[in-house]
């Protein structure tokens, strides 16, 4: 075996290997996010159907200075943003020197915070990476030429900052209180953001939604999945087929048992396939 050889099959080993050992939780973990990722997917075909657009072209445009757009109210019984924030909210004031938003992200033990003006409106987000981002240019000496990228001088004039109006990524994306939580959970996912400053209509904080707790409001326990089941087994089969099939669901995998003709079979699967919080369907209907 040469030396190109070698190096190849170390690689493949070192892909083989799992970077980190497998914990007890990591099975349910994975689940989670799978049916995490379903929900949001949901969310984003909803909103592109409501909106007639592509989901990234409704989000990549900001919200207008004035505030977001009126929202139709939701149907009963959705979770919203207010039911799953944080409140009191911890927030940056835009003068804040940039030492101090080190501290006050240090105490509150966030990644980022919202940064707000005299009047508590929300006008960007201030993180980490933003405060390690100047230390790191600034010990670095670099200094964009006459002729630099505008990028470069864009980071050279950021790093220059001493406050976190200086230093914050604006504007900021932020959810009204009354969005649902598949929205928020859309908007969150595709703006890449753990956390999400909330505001009202006039764009003063009010509170932050945390991803998790976004994920957690989303995903519906085994009864909900099982009731939806039961609800679609009722709307796509004909009386004789609903009383000889059994439904099972732990841990958002859902387990078919009976008789049924193949074709019903086949349709029941696609149809519970296509519920947001189904990990797996194990079909083990026999031919009636």
């Amino acid at each position: 075996m040469n030396k190109h050889e070698n190096f190849a099959a170390e690689a493949a080993a070192r892909r083989a290997l799992p970077s980190r050992r497998w914990s007890p939780g990591e099975t349910a973990r994975q689940d989670m996010l799978i049916r995490y990722l379903g929900a949001v997917a949901a969310a984003a075909a909803a909103q592109a159907r409501a909106e007639g657009q592509a989901p990234a072209e409704a989000a990549a445009r900001p919200a207008p200075a004035a505030g977001p757009p009126p929202q139709p109210p939701p149907e009963a019984g959705i979770p919203l943003v207010r039911d799953v924030m944080d409140v009191p909210a911890a927030s940056v004031p835009d003068d804040l020197p940039y030492r101090e938003v080190a501290r006050l992200l240090a105490r509150e033990q966030v990644g980022a915070a919202p940064v707000v003006d005299a009047g508590d409106h929300v006008v960007g987000v201030v993180s980490e990476s933003d405060l390690l981002a100047k230390v790191a240019f600034e010990a670095s000496g670099h200094r964009v030429g006459r002729i630099g990228r505008l990028r470069e001088r864009r980071l050279e004039g950021k790093a220059r900052g001493e406050t976190a109006a200086d230093l914050m990524t604006s504007p900021a994306i932020t959810v009204l209180p009354g969005a649902t939580v598949a929205e928020a959970a859309w908007l969150a996912a595709l703006s890449r953001l753990k956390r999400l400053p909330v505001t009202d209509r006039e764009g003063r904080l009010v509170g932050v939604v945390r991803r998790n707790a976004l994920l957690q409001a989303l995903i519906r326990d085994d009864a909900g999945i099982r009731a939806e089941v039961e609800a679609r087994i009722e709307a796509c089969c004909p009386p004789g087929d609903r009383e000889a099939v059994a439904v099972a669901v732990h841990d958002g995998i859902v387990e078919l048992t009976g008789r049924m003709p193949p074709a019903g079979s086949a349709r029941l699967v696609a149809e519970v396939e296509n519920i947001a919080d189904v990990v797996e369907v194990k079909n083990l209907l026999t031919a009636a």
